[in-house]
């Protein structure tokens, strides 16, 4: 999402000359570059003021440590003050009350219903609670079959009652069913309604009356840009919601969003929607968003993915393949699917430092692995066990069945082959250390 605002605040960072200390003439033309990169990623006017001129106070006079640049320092400065402008902190919602109640609200259309599944998902999956959805769209029955679509996926309850059209009943009913049935969590999605809609604005105001929710979540369509940011202020007036949601930010939206709504309402945004699946749901850290930005990537993310969805028995059986040089496409296959779980790509490929300058420009989506995948497809059981039996004609063969030409079925047996043996290698600690001394022993290395 970000990817046009960090590289103009990159571009911005180049123009820093200077030695020694940074100085208000040397800074100014920085800023100003980096005021017009915010303000061209729809960040809001006075919070990008406000921002710069706390930037401009804060790296002026500042001492320039020798094994640091300038434009380094100015790096670390905005670093800090981009996670202070998203929050400072990580918020989570508070797991009180028996059980604890979050209401959804937003504009139609802004992907509550949606979210509200990921969070009963992310809840169930990674807290271990017992979520349930309670429908109080009434006037959009597709809403509520949708929830019900989506409570079925993901393994949870969902209360509904398409007959009455009063949301207050609803949601009381729903909190009711909830304690009868031991649920500790109860998360009520409700019609989405526009700001200036002043008879469904009242309707979402006596649910929260009736239910006293422990939590009320704003949910934003990060894509609608500064216009998020007027409508959270509009819903904050009338609900004082508790946190912040913004949805689709795997989009090519400019992310003015994320850094205004803080500054504007004062709440915090507590979680990212990052993709369609229901585990495409991100607890928000303003620190990370801010390595994001600037370049950094988001290591901890990664591996905080990579962890939730290892699998130890499989990483187990491959090990015992690789030590026995039995590693072949349909293990390989398996890598594959087990990466697929952690997300979508574009979103990964920004987590890793430097990979967004390395791979502008190239395309990475969801369907990054479709030719691989087709490819080893159109093997047949014993070449994709034996990989030695891919002859020239069998190559031919399966360039044909896959969709793809000779040379992208050659590439790909060439890249699996030096793949296993170096696994093998890795897998085999004499041989590794053995590669290392000789490293060790060529000009130029230590």
């Amino acid at each position: 999402m970000f990817d046009n605002l960090s590289e103009k605040l990159d571009r911005a960072f180049k123009l820093l000359k200077g030695q020694g200390r940074i100085t208000e003439i040397n800074v100014s033309e920085t800023v100003k570059e980096i005021r017009k990169a915010l303000l061209d990623a729809d960040v809001n006017y006075k919070v990008a003021k406000q921002f710069t001129d706390t930037v401009k106070q804060k790296a002026i006079g500042q001492n320039v440590l020798t094994s640091v640049s300038p434009g380094q320092l100015l790096t670390k400065i905005m670093h800090d003050e981009l996670a202070a402008l998203m929050g400072g902190e990580t918020k989570e919602i508070k797991l009180v009350g028996n059980p604890t109640i979050i209401l959804m609200s937003g504009l139609q259309g802004s992907g509550k219903t949606t979210f509200s599944g990921k969070l009963a998902n992310f809840y169930k999956n990674k807290k271990g609670k017992k979520p349930l959805l309670v429908a109080c769209d009434i006037y959009r029955p597709a809403a509520i079959d949708q929830l019900q679509v989506l409570g079925s996926q993901i393994g949870v309850d969902v209360y509904a009652d398409k007959e009455n059209k009063d949301a207050v009943s609803i949601a009381l009913a729903g909190i009711k069913q909830a304690k009868e049935n031991g649920n500790s969590i109860v998360i009520i999605d409700t019609a989405g309604r526009l700001a200036v809609d002043e008879q469904m604005m009242k309707e979402i105001a006596a649910v929260k009356q009736a239910i006293n929710p422990n939590e009320i979540l704003f949910v934003v369509d990060s894509m609608t840009g500064q216009d998020a940011v007027n409508t959270a202020k509009a819903f904050n007036d009338r609900l004082d919601f508790t946190g912040v949601v913004l949805t689709k930010l795997d989009g090519d939206t400019r992310g003015g969003a994320a850094l205004s709504i803080l500054s504007v309402v004062s709440k915090p945004i507590m979680f990212v929607g990052t993709g369609e699946k229901m585990e495409a749901l991100d607890v928000f850290h303003p620190d990370r968003m801010a390595d994001r930005i600037l370049g950094m990537g988001d290591v901890v993310s990664l591996v905080e993915r990579a962890q939730e969805n290892y699998d130890a028995e499989e990483h187990k059986r491959i090990a015992k393949k690789v030590a026995k040089n039995q590693f072949g496409f349909d293990d390989f296959l398996s890598q594959i699917q087990q990466i697929k779980k952690m997300g979508n790509m574009k979103d990964l490929v920004g987590m890793i430092p430097g990979a967004g300058k390395a791979m502008k420009g190239v395309e990475v989506g969801d369907d990054t692995f479709k030719g691989i995948e087709a490819i080893i497809g159109s093997m047949t059981p014993a070449e994709r066990s034996n990989p030695e039996l891919l002859t020239g004609k069998r190559r031919e063969r399966i360039a044909k069945g896959s969709g793809t030409n000779i040379q992208e079925v050659n590439k790909l047996v060439k890249q699996f082959d030096d793949m296993r043996k170096m696994m093998k290698m890795m897998g085999n600690k004499e041989q590794m250390a053995r590669m290392m001394k000789q490293m060790g022993g060529m000009p130029g290395m230590r």
